[in-house]
């Protein structure tokens, strides 16, 4: 984790892959004579296919989530794939490295990413929102016709690693025991195998990062979380929810800085159906925060609550059609649903995504009218994926739309939205893609369109009236961190929000940007979440609204949320700006954004002139390296190019041996017999 001056990584470390399949080395394997050897072998061969089958089983379910790889090499995180409504999932490229392994094996990390995720190990269960238990190990057993396990006869079929290899053979080139094990069995026949013992596999899933792990481990390979691991400080946080909403709910509402926005009946909104695994957005999210805030002792001494309530019909047309409504509402009868492959809903579904949309609602109408000054809607399910007619991401209802029209009737001509969820918010993009007075910004990674949801390309400015003010700053890989994000601030988002003058700005934060999450894969750390906040403050007057979307990491995104919150309360973070230094890419990313929207906002003009003197900056300082690699070479053993250069070479060639020479004057380099003036 970062301290107080910024990111301390300079690289990120290469994330291992979840289950490694050990291959069997490429000679035929020795004869078996006996019959307890044999047993053995057939014993081994049984368990790396089934683990092959598992790890397969596991990917193949983890990606029917929001998306498939994240497509950095040698990866098992989880990241939107390019799926649109469908939810089919493609893989995404990149050049960046995930941050996620070994993120968290530092102890510097692990104490400022603390959130209110305790390692107790008395504990071995989560609780659920009835307060049962909820197992977290999941066992597959492996079982045979006979009590012995699975035979292997001679000229006779085994069901169970018939099976396991239909499972292999859709990973594997070949599809065959061969192919699988990368060794040649012409030489030995394998049907001479004994009964091998019952093979039992088990695993359970991390409640930080939700990923699967073997039994055998104790801590998440993933993120370093001990197993057993529960949330811990939400009764606290829940001790003092009836006295906050008595003091809200009075007509004369104190006068405060911070107004938060929560209702527990968003906890009721879960995936109920059985699955090989969780789903990332959970009521865990919220319940990690909540503690967080308590124990930082932000909540309830420094801020108020709003009084819940769910949003009217009448209000939310304004953003969603009827039918959308409809089928959200229509889920209240349902045990279980999903709009799309990714987004569930339960009988509890609707009227969370309408207490949400109402708390936002309420939030903004609050800070316009002057009775709060800032609020925090720490709310779910999230909304920037939800576009007029459909659902999707995760999300029901576009929470941050009804929370920007509530505030224009509230008085506010002109509403600045900044999205910097790790995800484009392509639903709040479609909805004020034609209106002037909502300046949406979004920092998202993108990769070309291959990273879910695929929009937000840097030329997506908006249409008819609306042309540039959707301004989108497309991440080229993961990876991405503090000094990117923090550069595309100086230079892109506060200079548009200066000149466009918002009366409220509204901030879709997600927090899967950062280090840790398992979606995102990037590394944006809580010090930079706070100075992205500090930053905006100052674009209408203080009047801010922040409103929870993603982020699956319960320590990042607990950690991360709990500083935004002190900043809303007038904590300045310490943060030198100056200091930063992006990387070659953000650099790339920002000049690519700048030279669009500079005809949109004049104001761009000076920053794309500066930025463009930094990458030719970087550029030479590249160029120069180079240059140092070949110098370094030219003296030692090595290809005759390193010596002499492409260009001294082809001099050498034309001009029959001939050396150049520079001239004092000038320094330009010419033939030895050429005539001097």
């Amino acid at each position: 984790m970062a301290g107080k001056d910024g990111p301390t990584r300079a690289e990120h470390e290469a994330h291992e892959p979840l289950f490694t399949v050990i291959p069997w080395p490429r000679r035929a394997p020795p004869k078996i004579q006996s019959r307890e050897a044999s047993a053995a072998a057939a014993a081994g061969i049984a368990l790396q296919i089934a683990l092959h089958a598992l790890m397969a089983s596991d990917m193949r379910s983890l990606n029917s989530q929001k998306g498939q790889s994240c497509g950095v090499s040698d990866q098992a995180c989880h990241s939107k794939s390019k799926s649109g409504n469908d939810g089919k999932p493609s893989h995404a490229k990149a050049n960046g490295v995930s941050s996620l392994s070994g993120s968290h094996n530092d102890e510097k990390i692990l104490k400022e990413n603390s959130g209110a995720c305790n390692l107790n190990s008395d504990h071995a269960n989560p609780l659920s929102v009835d307060g049962t238990k909820v197992s977290t190990a999941r066992s597959e057993l492996i079982d045979s016709s006979g009590h012995d396990g699975c035979l292997h006869v001679k000229n006779e079929s085994c069901m169970a690693c018939d099976d396991l290899l239909q499972e292999s053979d859709k990973e594997q080139p070949g599809g065959t025991l061969e192919d699988l094990f990368s060794f040649n069995d012409e030489e030995d026949d394998d049907s001479d195998w004994e009964p091998s013992a019952r093979l039992a596999l088990s695993r359970w899933f991390c409640l930080n990062c939700t990923v699967p792990n073997m039994e055998g481990f104790t801590h998440c390979q993933n993120c370093d979380e001990l197993k057993g691991s529960v949330v811990v400080g939400y009764d606290a946080f829940k001790a003092h929810l009836a006295r906050a909403a008595l003091l809200s709910a009075d007509a004369a509402l104190p006068s405060v800085s911070t107004a938060v926005g929560f209702d527990e009946r968003m906890l009721l909104h879960s995936e109920i159906e059985i699955k090989p695994n969780p789903h990332p957005e959970r009521p865990d999210r919220l319940r990690a925060i909540a503690a967080s805030l308590a124990a930082a002792g932000i909540f309830p001494s420094k801020c108020v609550m709003v009084p819940p309530r769910e949003i009217t019909k009448e209000e939310l047309l304004r953003v969603h059609t009827s039918d959308h409504i409809d089928s959200v509402e229509q889920t209240k009868n349902m045990l279980y649903s999903y709009f799309t492959s990714d987004t569930y809903a339960n009988g509890h579904s609707a009227c969370a995504a309408k207490l949400a949309a109402g708390i936002c609602a309420d939030l903004a109408n609050l800070i316009v009218s002057g009775r709060v000054r800032n609020g925090f809607a720490m709310v779910r399910p999230p909304g920037h994926h939800a576009g007029v007619k459909q659902a999707m991401g995760f999300c029901l209802h576009n929470n941050a739309a009804v929370a920007a029209l509530a505030a224009q009737r509230a008085g506010a001509k002109k509403v600045l939205i900044v999205d910097w969820d790790v995800h484009h918010g392509n639903g709040t993009q479609e909805i004020f893609d034609g209106d002037n007075s909502v300046l949406y910004i979004s920092l998202h990674r993108h990769e070309d369109g291959s990273f879910y949801p695929g929009t937000g390309a840097a030329h997506e400015v908006g249409v008819m009236d609306g042309q540039g003010f959707s301004v989108n700053i497309p991440w080229s890989r993961g990876g991405v961190g503090d000094n990117d994000y923090i550069f595309a601030f100086k230079h892109v988002v506060l200079p548009i929000a200066a000149e466009f003058a918002p009366d409220i700005t509204i901030i879709s934060a997600g927090f899967d940007a950062a280090r840790g999450d398992p979606l995102g894969c990037c590394d944006v750390t809580p010090a930079g979440y706070s100075r992205m906040a500090s930053m905006l403050t100052a674009c209408s007057q203080g009047k801010l609204l922040v409103i929870l979307e993603g982020g699956y990491n319960l320590r990042s995104i607990s950690s991360s949320a709990t500083e935004v919150v002190k900043v809303l309360l007038g904590d300045s973070p310490v943060y030198d700006t100056d200091a930063t230094e992006p990387s070659e890419e953000g650099i790339q990313t920002v000049l690519q954004v700048l030279s669009i929207q500079q005809q949109f906002w004049p104001v761009l003009v000076p920053s794309f002139a500066s930025v463009l003197a930094l990458q030719r900056s970087v550029f030479s300082r590249y160029t120069t390296e180079v240059n140092k690699m070949k110098r370094k070479h030219a003296g030692g053993a090595g290809p005759f190019w390193w010596k002499w250069g492409s260009k001294r070479l082809l001099y050498e060639v034309l001009f029959e041996g001939r050396c150049l020479r520079k001239t004092k004057d000038t320094g330009k380099e010419k033939l030895n017999d050429e005539a001097e003036p």
